[in-house]
Order: structure tokens, then sequence, then C-alpha cells
């Protein structure tokens, strides 16, 4: 079965095919960061017009790659929450006017259900069960998956995740969006030490995670300090440091909560060095394993949605003519797949 996966959630226009046997044809993603630099952060009225523009395009450039035609399709997914609503409807608009047009199913996934299983895109999978940690700019969940649809959710952010935290906190700092990943890169050329930021609600038991205080200890730190390049990147090593070691703790109490040794992060912030370095070594001290999707896959992408989707036709399941986006979309209410 060959899919299309079309992913408009936020401010990526991601398109893929996914063959159930061939596995990924084509990848095509549009960035909207130049589109919202101006602004400091998404703008949702702009998000949904860019996609507009950019979507069709896309799926002509991803049919062109994979040498395929409309004829060759035999499904089509599309995200349909949670994100912006307006984001949404036009992937969910051209999925489904697509699908009547080309008389192939198509089904609604759910944008974290395409982040968790993104890992199984590579050539070494990850075998259910598994814990996952997803961690973006909108989410910090931790997820016991027992397989496709068998979800529990053991914790989450019960204020900004951990994405948000970087990117406000890069904001506070003067840097440009996107925030987080240039508050990482100097972070990297910070000394670990100077600073000593609090590990958010590890002080208590639980999976639950809490960031927007580190954000406002981090707030206070950099109006108190000096503002000369060495002392900025030491407070944003400080912040990392911070963010990563409570991500890391959590992980450590949910696998043993569970008696799980496998253990999938994914999302934007799963492309962050120095969390994959600290889970890796952590994993390997436990004899376990730690998956991550190639960095190309960490941020909302196409490839993510397609297999999603393609496991989820293959089991028979499929939207009808009506288009539902849900904005708000717990994962526990996903069907499981048998």
């Amino acid at each position: 079965m060959r899919v299309l996966g079309i992913e408009t959630s936020c401010d990526e226009t991601g398109i893929a095919i996914y063959d159930t046997e061939q596995g990924l044809l084509a990848h095509q993603l549009y960035s909207q960061v130049k589109l919202h630099a101006d602004y400091g952060g998404v703008v949702p009225e702009l998000a949904s017009r860019d996609h507009v523009r950019k979507t069709l395009p896309l799926i002509q450039a991803a049919l062109q790659q994979a040498k395929l035609t409309s004829a060759d399709i035999d499904g089509i997914a599309y995200t349909a929450g949670p994100g912006l609503v307006g984001a949404l409807l036009v992937g969910a608009c051209v999925g489904r006017s697509l699908a009547l047009g080309w008389q192939v199913p198509a089904v609604a996934v759910h944008h974290m259900e395409g982040h968790l299983l993104a890992p199984m895109l590579e050539e070494d999978a990850p075998q259910f069960p598994f814990v996952a940690l997803l961690v973006s700019g909108g989410h910090t969940q931790l997820v016991q998956v027992d397989g496709i649809g068998q979800y529990t959710l053991l914790g989450e952010s019960v204020d900004d995740a951990a994405g948000e935290a970087f990117d406000k906190t890069a904001k506070l700092m003067g840097l440009d969006y996107p925030g987080g990943p240039r508050l990482a890169a100097m972070a990297a050329e910070g000394r670990s030490g100077r600073y000593q930021f609090p590990r958010p609600m590890t002080d208590r038991p639980g999976l639950d995670f809490s960031f927007s205080g580190l954000k406002t200890f981090a707030a206070n730190t950099i109006a108190a300090a000096d503002s000369d390049p060495q002392t900025r990147a030491d407070i944003a090593c400080a912040f990392q440091d911070a963010v990563v070691d409570t991500l890391l703790i959590k992980c450590r109490r949910a696998l043993k909560q569970t008696g799980l040794k496998r253990l999938v992060v994914a999302g934007g912030v799963s492309a962050n060095q120095a969390l994959r370095q600290q889970l890796q070594a952590f994993a390997t001290q436990i004899n376990g394993r730690v998956y991550f999707p190639r960095s190309e896959f960490c941020t909302d992408n196409g490839a993510m949605i397609a297999y999603a989707g393609a496991q989820r036709l293959l089991a028979g399941e499929s939207v009808d003519e009506r288009i539902k986006t849900y904005p708000r979309w717990p994962l526990e209410q996903l069907q499981a797949l048998s």
C-alpha cells in the first residue's frame, strides 16, 4: 500500500509517500521559519495561508520524486490534530478532497502518534512495548506504548513544554526565532557549573513535568548577570543542563515504574545533542536501548504521518467524507490496532 502523508499542524508543511513494502519513497518539507521570524513566534493566520500556498506544489514534488502519479496512491493520511485549527483544516481539506477525487480511503492521524512512531522509519526500529518521551514545543509527555493505539499516559507537563521553555528562554536572551536550536548552540560554548538551575518537580514522586518556573529562574538570572558572550553561554549551558537532567530523571523513573528497558524519544527537542548523549549513556548503564528518529524526522514532517496513517489504513481504519479536526486530542482516545 502506498500512502500519501500530509502534515500541516503548525509551521511546517510536510508531504511524504510511504510504501508498506518498500518504505519511504518521497519526503518533501517546507519550513515557515523565515515567515514568522519577524514576529518572534508562529502567527496562526499566516501559517494557515502559507500551508494553502505550499501543500499542493509539495504533493506534486513528492509524486515526481517517487516517480509516481496519483493513480499509484492507495490511501491518504493527514494530520487532524492536535495543532493550530486553521493549519489543520488546510491539510484535512486537501487530504480529504484528494481522497474523494482519487477514490482512495483517507485516515485522520494524531500528530503525536506520528512523532511517537517516527523511529519506526529507521532500519533498527524499536519493538513493542516501550516507554516514549514525546518532547517538543507544544508537548512533553511520557507514554507507555504497548502497540499502535495502545497508549498509557504516565506523565506530562502541567504548564510549559520543554521546547516552549527553550524558545521562551532564548527570546529572553535576545536570540532570533526559532530560539531553541540557537540556545542549544550557545550552550555548547558554555561552561557547566558556573550557574546552578533547579530541576523542577524532581524532588517529589511522579512523572509530571513543569518548566515555567525554570523559565522564570532563567529570566531572573539573565537580568542579574553581565551581558558578555561567555556569561550568556554559561547561562544557556546551565538552563540546558537543567532541562536535560529533568527529562533524564523522569525517564529513569518511568522505565523503573514500567519495568521496561526500551525508550523512544521523539519530537523537536529529541534532536538536542546533549539530551541524546545523556539518554544514550543512561541506556547503556541499565543494559537498555534508546531510539531516536533521524534529525530530519524530529521536527514536524510528512513521513511520520504517512507511516502512522499506513498502519491504520492497513488495519481497515478510514474516515467518512466529513472533515473534522481536533486542536486538542488526547492520545488515549485513539483506537488500538490489533
